[in-house]
């Protein structure tokens, strides 16, 4: 994590997911730095670039396709004080930058972090599905720091935090099965068992078998993807026995 203060002098590294390609991709939110709510609407470009970007409803934004070299990337919205701030594009993982907005003429600075991201969550899309999935509540995604602050004894249990989601452990209190209460024709009194993917390969078919616990221990897990229905469901996970939802884990 990396802060960027006004009057200072910072180098922000964007890299790619392939080392065979020459543009990259910078993703981003804006918000309030007093409110910390979302900015919507600030313009959000590059200098010598025509390419343009403008924060949505959650003060987030897209730059893609850019070649890789040295910018200046520009924030403004309309009551902030403009924001310009050196980036550098290279080969490597995509950057996520967070981005503080002062009021104008409030007396402060402005407020960037950035994050790099795991290569290979990049790679697999989880991060894409991440953003894309969260903009129409098309699913549910952990991050290893959010398994860090939920600590559970088993992968599953974080998995049971969510609505509409139980654990059926059986006699085995050390293994449980994924049971979504919502099938695909509506509610399922017994559960409806969801579909299990470990780093992109199904586990197993019907009956109680081997679960996911048996497979995984939540310091292995890097991500986790979580969809109660085919409706948000990505066509990678797609099946004829997906009706229940898919729980996609990837592991580090």
């Amino acid at each position: 994590m990396v802060a960027i203060v006004a009057g200072t002098s910072h180098n922000v590294e964007l890299r790619l997911r392939s080392g065979r390609m020459s543009t990259g991709r910078l993703i981003g939110r804006v918000r309030d730095a007093a409110t910390q709510r979302p900015v919507t609407a600030a313009a959000i470009s590059l200098a010598g670039r025509a390419e343009a970007s403008e924060t949505n409803r959650q003060g987030q934004f897209v730059l893609s396709g850019v070649p890789v070299g040295a910018y200046e990337l520009s924030v403004r919205s309309l009551g902030y004080a403009p924001l310009v701030h050196p980036v550098v594009v290279s080969r490597g993982t995509t950057t996520e930058i967070e981005i503080g907005l002062v009021p104008d003429p409030v007396e402060m600075e402005p407020i960037v972090a950035t994050a790099t991201r795991s290569r290979r969550l990049e790679v697999k899309g989880f991060y894409e599905r991440k953003y894309w999935g969260e903009l129409v509540s098309g699913g549910t995604f952990f991050t290893v720091a959010d398994i860090e602050r939920r600590n559970p004894v088993l992968i599953s249990h974080m998995i049971a935090d969510l609505s509409g989601i139980r654990l059926d452990c059986g006699m085995r209190r050390d293994s449980c099965r994924i049971m979504n209460m919502r099938g695909s024709s509506g509610f399922a009194p017994g559960g409806c068992r969801m579909r299990i993917h470990l780093d992109g390969v199904p586990l197993g078919g019907g009956g109680r078998g081997n679960t996911l616990d048996d497979f995984v221990r939540p310091v292995e897990v890097a991500g986790i993807e979580v969809y109660k229905g085919p409706a948000s469901l990505p066509a990678e996970f797609s099946g004829s026995d997906s009706g229940c939802g898919v729980v996609a884990i990837w592991t580090k």
